[in-house]
């Protein structure tokens, strides 16, 4: 098996992070990532959904329409209220201990988070158990052999980058049967208006003929329900999940 590369875990601060996704190259990377999550989850009615990392440029068209919606970003990292218009929807917690119950989950989304962690395993044993049966997981990771890993500019270029096949290996090997891959972010990562109103044709002509050059990787996951508990996985412990707007 090949050896994944070694780098340090490098947490972008939650404010770089924000203001990143205001500008107007943040605000294309938004919707351009929104847009793929909706196809996975075209409908989330009855579900819990959970951001961890920095997700919550992904999760906005949920509110109202799943049941609950909360982000969990890391102590590394750092924490800001969201959503900035009404009550928070946000906890600050270690990615190797979340705050919330087994199985509580129907829909978790990962996003400047498996890259920037130093506690890979530790991280992706919480996600197991606390992903329902028949959940779904959807992991976001800049991919290796893209240009957004190499620069600097986004905060896709921090931390460790994966190939698409890293990412199902380590998803296998934490518990996880990888169901789909695809990639998104083709165009380059530049504030030029013009190349970013061109940017669902370019996505569309990079996922049709350039997958291997995509700025991230995206896969989807179920959980593999019927192995061993993951070695490490703490007990069971009681949490109450606050309401939504807590």
């Amino acid at each position: 098996m090949q050896a994944l590369p070694l780098y340090p875990g490098t947490w972008t601060d939650v404010v770089d992070l924000r203001d990143f996704y205001d500008g107007a190259l943040g605000q294309t990377t938004r919707r351009l990532l929104r847009r793929q999550l909706r196809q996975l989850w075209p409908d989330t009615r009855g579900q819990n959904v959970l951001g961890l990392g920095f997700a919550t440029p992904l999760l906005r068209p949920f509110i109202g329409e799943a049941d609950r919606v909360v982000a969990v970003m890391p102590a590394s990292q750092g924490v800001l209220h969201w959503p900035p218009e009404g009550p928070g929807m946000t906890l600050l917690a270690d990615e190797s201990d979340l705050p919330l119950p087994d199985s509580s989950m129907d829909r978790i989304v990962l996003m400047h988070a498996l890259e920037s962690t130093e506690q890979v395993r530790a991280l992706m044993r919480e996600v197991w158990r606390v992903l329902a049966d028949g959940g779904r997981l959807v992991v976001i990771a800049p991919n290796r052999r893209g240009i957004w890993a190499r620069l600097e500019r986004t905060p896709f270029g921090n931390g460790r980058p994966y190939t698409g096949g890293q990412l199902a290996r380590l998803l296998r090997d934490n518990m996880f049967t990888p169901v789909s891959l695809s990639g998104a972010l083709f165009l380059p990562p530049t504030s030029w208006r013009m190349l970013l109103r061109s940017a669902p044709a370019v996505e569309e002509v990079g996922r049709r003929w350039f997958q291997t050059f995509a700025g991230v990787n995206i896969v989807e996951a179920t959980k593999q329900i019927y192995a061993a508990t993951p070695s490490g996985t703490r007990k069971s412990r009681s949490y109450v999940i606050a309401p939504q707007g807590f």
